[in-house]
């Protein structure tokens, strides 16, 4: 598309609100969404630092316990498109409310769980409801804000919520399991979600749009995406060569295969293969697949750190990533300032390459590293880069999108992070555990025997070998940021300028 031709408006863009609330009532609706984008992501970490105490209570066994975290990506990221498009159809605000309701009830059973089965089936129906929810969270902001400033300022704090969930998760975690229980992980959810139920009437619903769910699409595409994610983390875990890892990438191939086929051929398509025809949207999305492998990663590893290496304990593990909430929560806000201004290219880019220096720092670890010299500031560098980062590609994502679409749009950001964390994070334990092995044959093993038998000398060679293992997934993350930096200065071309009305004008190149 060439720039002459290609000038649209920013309400044409994503969709003018018709009937938004204003003033005060604005203010209460962005709060609503906030609250539900935080929720919905905190909840991918906040059981890990509980998962101790989940295993001791219910007698979870080892292979089994992996799947109170999996349980809820793997639903999560593979329903999300069907999501996306039950919201374009069925109305945003309609399904948003059906997927809080649906997280609730099963944050209630998740906290009631007597076995290990319950607890798993409660993940899982949260990521139903996650799945649901997500998407029409970021297009209702399209339809509740109008276009420029408020909007833009809206897009922030969704971001940063985003990018602040799996912090306050840890944070959050590591608090109530001390304090309380592991149970209220679960039940913290049951007061929030009520009053994100309540709020709901603040948002502006655009009304359903013509067409029909696509059964076939959703079935091969939902199914391709859960075979994919599962055979990433099943790879990490158990090989690459394992027998069940293998055939869940070959079913996942062939049913992503038959979901595009199906895509190209229906009349009302789960995924409208048009939208990767923008090359800012496809940009956005693969971006967001680069970021979400490393942070996920990175929040695994470096909690593992400092909880193995450094012994700290889950409340002052959860504690010690204030400052990267910090981070992220400042950077969000400038950057969504920043956009409205110049390009948002100008402000990812600048931000990955810093995300991947804080990424380097961290190469830098050995086993009796100082927090207040060493980790504080590395956390707070990355990021101050990730939040950089997020604002744009969120934009970026819903850009030139048609009102019909936003739903699905969204649902693609979101999709390309939990499947890039998926796979960033099987990856990066393998890279990981194996350079740790090398240095120390069973490393993990080892640490865990010096721990149970006080003995100092074990101690400090696995602590020394896990360490290294840590830093190299590290440098693997940040060649990953490097990664998403130049999908982001090669792909990713929209321009903004203000005119004097206030609304902001979009080129595409």
């Amino acid at each position: 598309m060439s720039s002459d031709s290609s000038t649209v408006t920013a309400t044409a863009d994503a969709g003018t609100p018709t009937g938004s609330p204003g003033g005060r009532h604005l203010g209460f609706a962005l709060v609503v969404i906030a609250a539900a984008q935080l929720m919905l992501i905190l909840d991918a970490t906040i059981t890990n630092i509980a998962l101790p105490s989940i295993q001791t209570d219910l007698g979870v066994s080892d292979a089994n316990l992996a799947w109170v975290v999996n349980a809820y990506a793997l639903t999560f990221g593979g329903l999300l498109l069907l999501g996306g498009r039950a919201g374009d159809l069925y109305g945003r605000r309609r399904v948003f409310r059906v997927g809080i309701a649906v997280f609730t009830l099963a944050s209630l059973l998740g906290g009631l769980a007597p076995n290990e089965g319950l607890l798993i089936l409660a993940r899982v129906l949260q990521g139903v409801g996650a799945a649901l929810a997500a998407p029409s969270a970021l297009a209702l902001i399209t339809t509740t804000f109008p276009a420029g400033h408020q909007r833009n300022r809206a897009m922030g704090v969704y971001a940063a919520m985003g990018g602040l969930g799996a912090t306050v998760g840890l944070l959050l975690g590591g608090i109530l399991t001390d304090a309380l229980d592991w149970r209220w992980v679960f039940f913290v959810n049951i007061p929030i979600g009520v009053a994100i139920l309540t709020g709901t009437r603040m948002l502006v619903e655009a009304g359903r749009h013509p067409g029909h769910l696509d059964i076939p699409g959703t079935a091969t595409g939902t199914g391709g995406l859960l075979a994919l994610v599962y055979g990433i983390t099943r790879g990490g875990e158990q090989g690459w060569t394992d027998s069940l890892t293998l055939v869940s990438f070959s079913s996942a191939a062939v049913l992503l295969l038959v979901f595009l086929i199906v895509q190209q051929r229906a009349v009302h398509p789960t995924m409208p293969l048009h939208l990767f025809s923008n090359r800012t949207r496809s940009g956005s999305y693969a971006t967001m697949l680069f970021v979400g492998a490393g942070m996920i990663a990175f929040f695994y590893f470096l909690t593992l750190y400092m909880q193995l290496i450094l012994g700290y304990s889950a409340i002052k593990t959860g504690f010690a990533y204030l400052p990267f909430s910090i981070g992220m929560a400042t950077a969000a806000g400038v950057s969504s300032k920043l956009v409205t201004h110049v390009a948002p290219r100008v402000v990812a880019a600048p931000g990955l390459l810093v995300a991947a220096a804080g990424m380097f720092w961290f190469t830098t670890l050995a086993p009796d590293s100082s927090y207040p010299a060493h980790l504080m500031p590395a956390m707070f560098v990355t990021a101050l880069g990730l939040g950089m980062s997020f604002v744009p590609m969120t934009l970026g994502a819903v850009h030139s999108v048609a009102h019909q679409e936003t739903g699905i749009a969204s649902a693609l950001l979101n999709t390309a992070q939990q499947i890039g964390g998926a796979l960033g994070l099987a990856v990066l334990s393998t890279l990981s555990t194996n350079a740790a092995d090398d240095r120390l044959p069973n490393a993990a093993a080892t640490l865990y025997q010096g721990l149970a038998t006080r003995n100092q000398i074990l101690i400090a060679k696995a602590g020394d070998a896990l360490t290294h293992g840590y830093t190299m997934a590290f440098a693997a993350t940040a060649v990953m940021f490097l990664a998403a930096l130049a999908v982001t200065t090669t792909a990713i071309d929209m321009k903004k300028q203000q005119h004097a009305e206030g609304t902001t004008v979009v080129h595409m190149s």
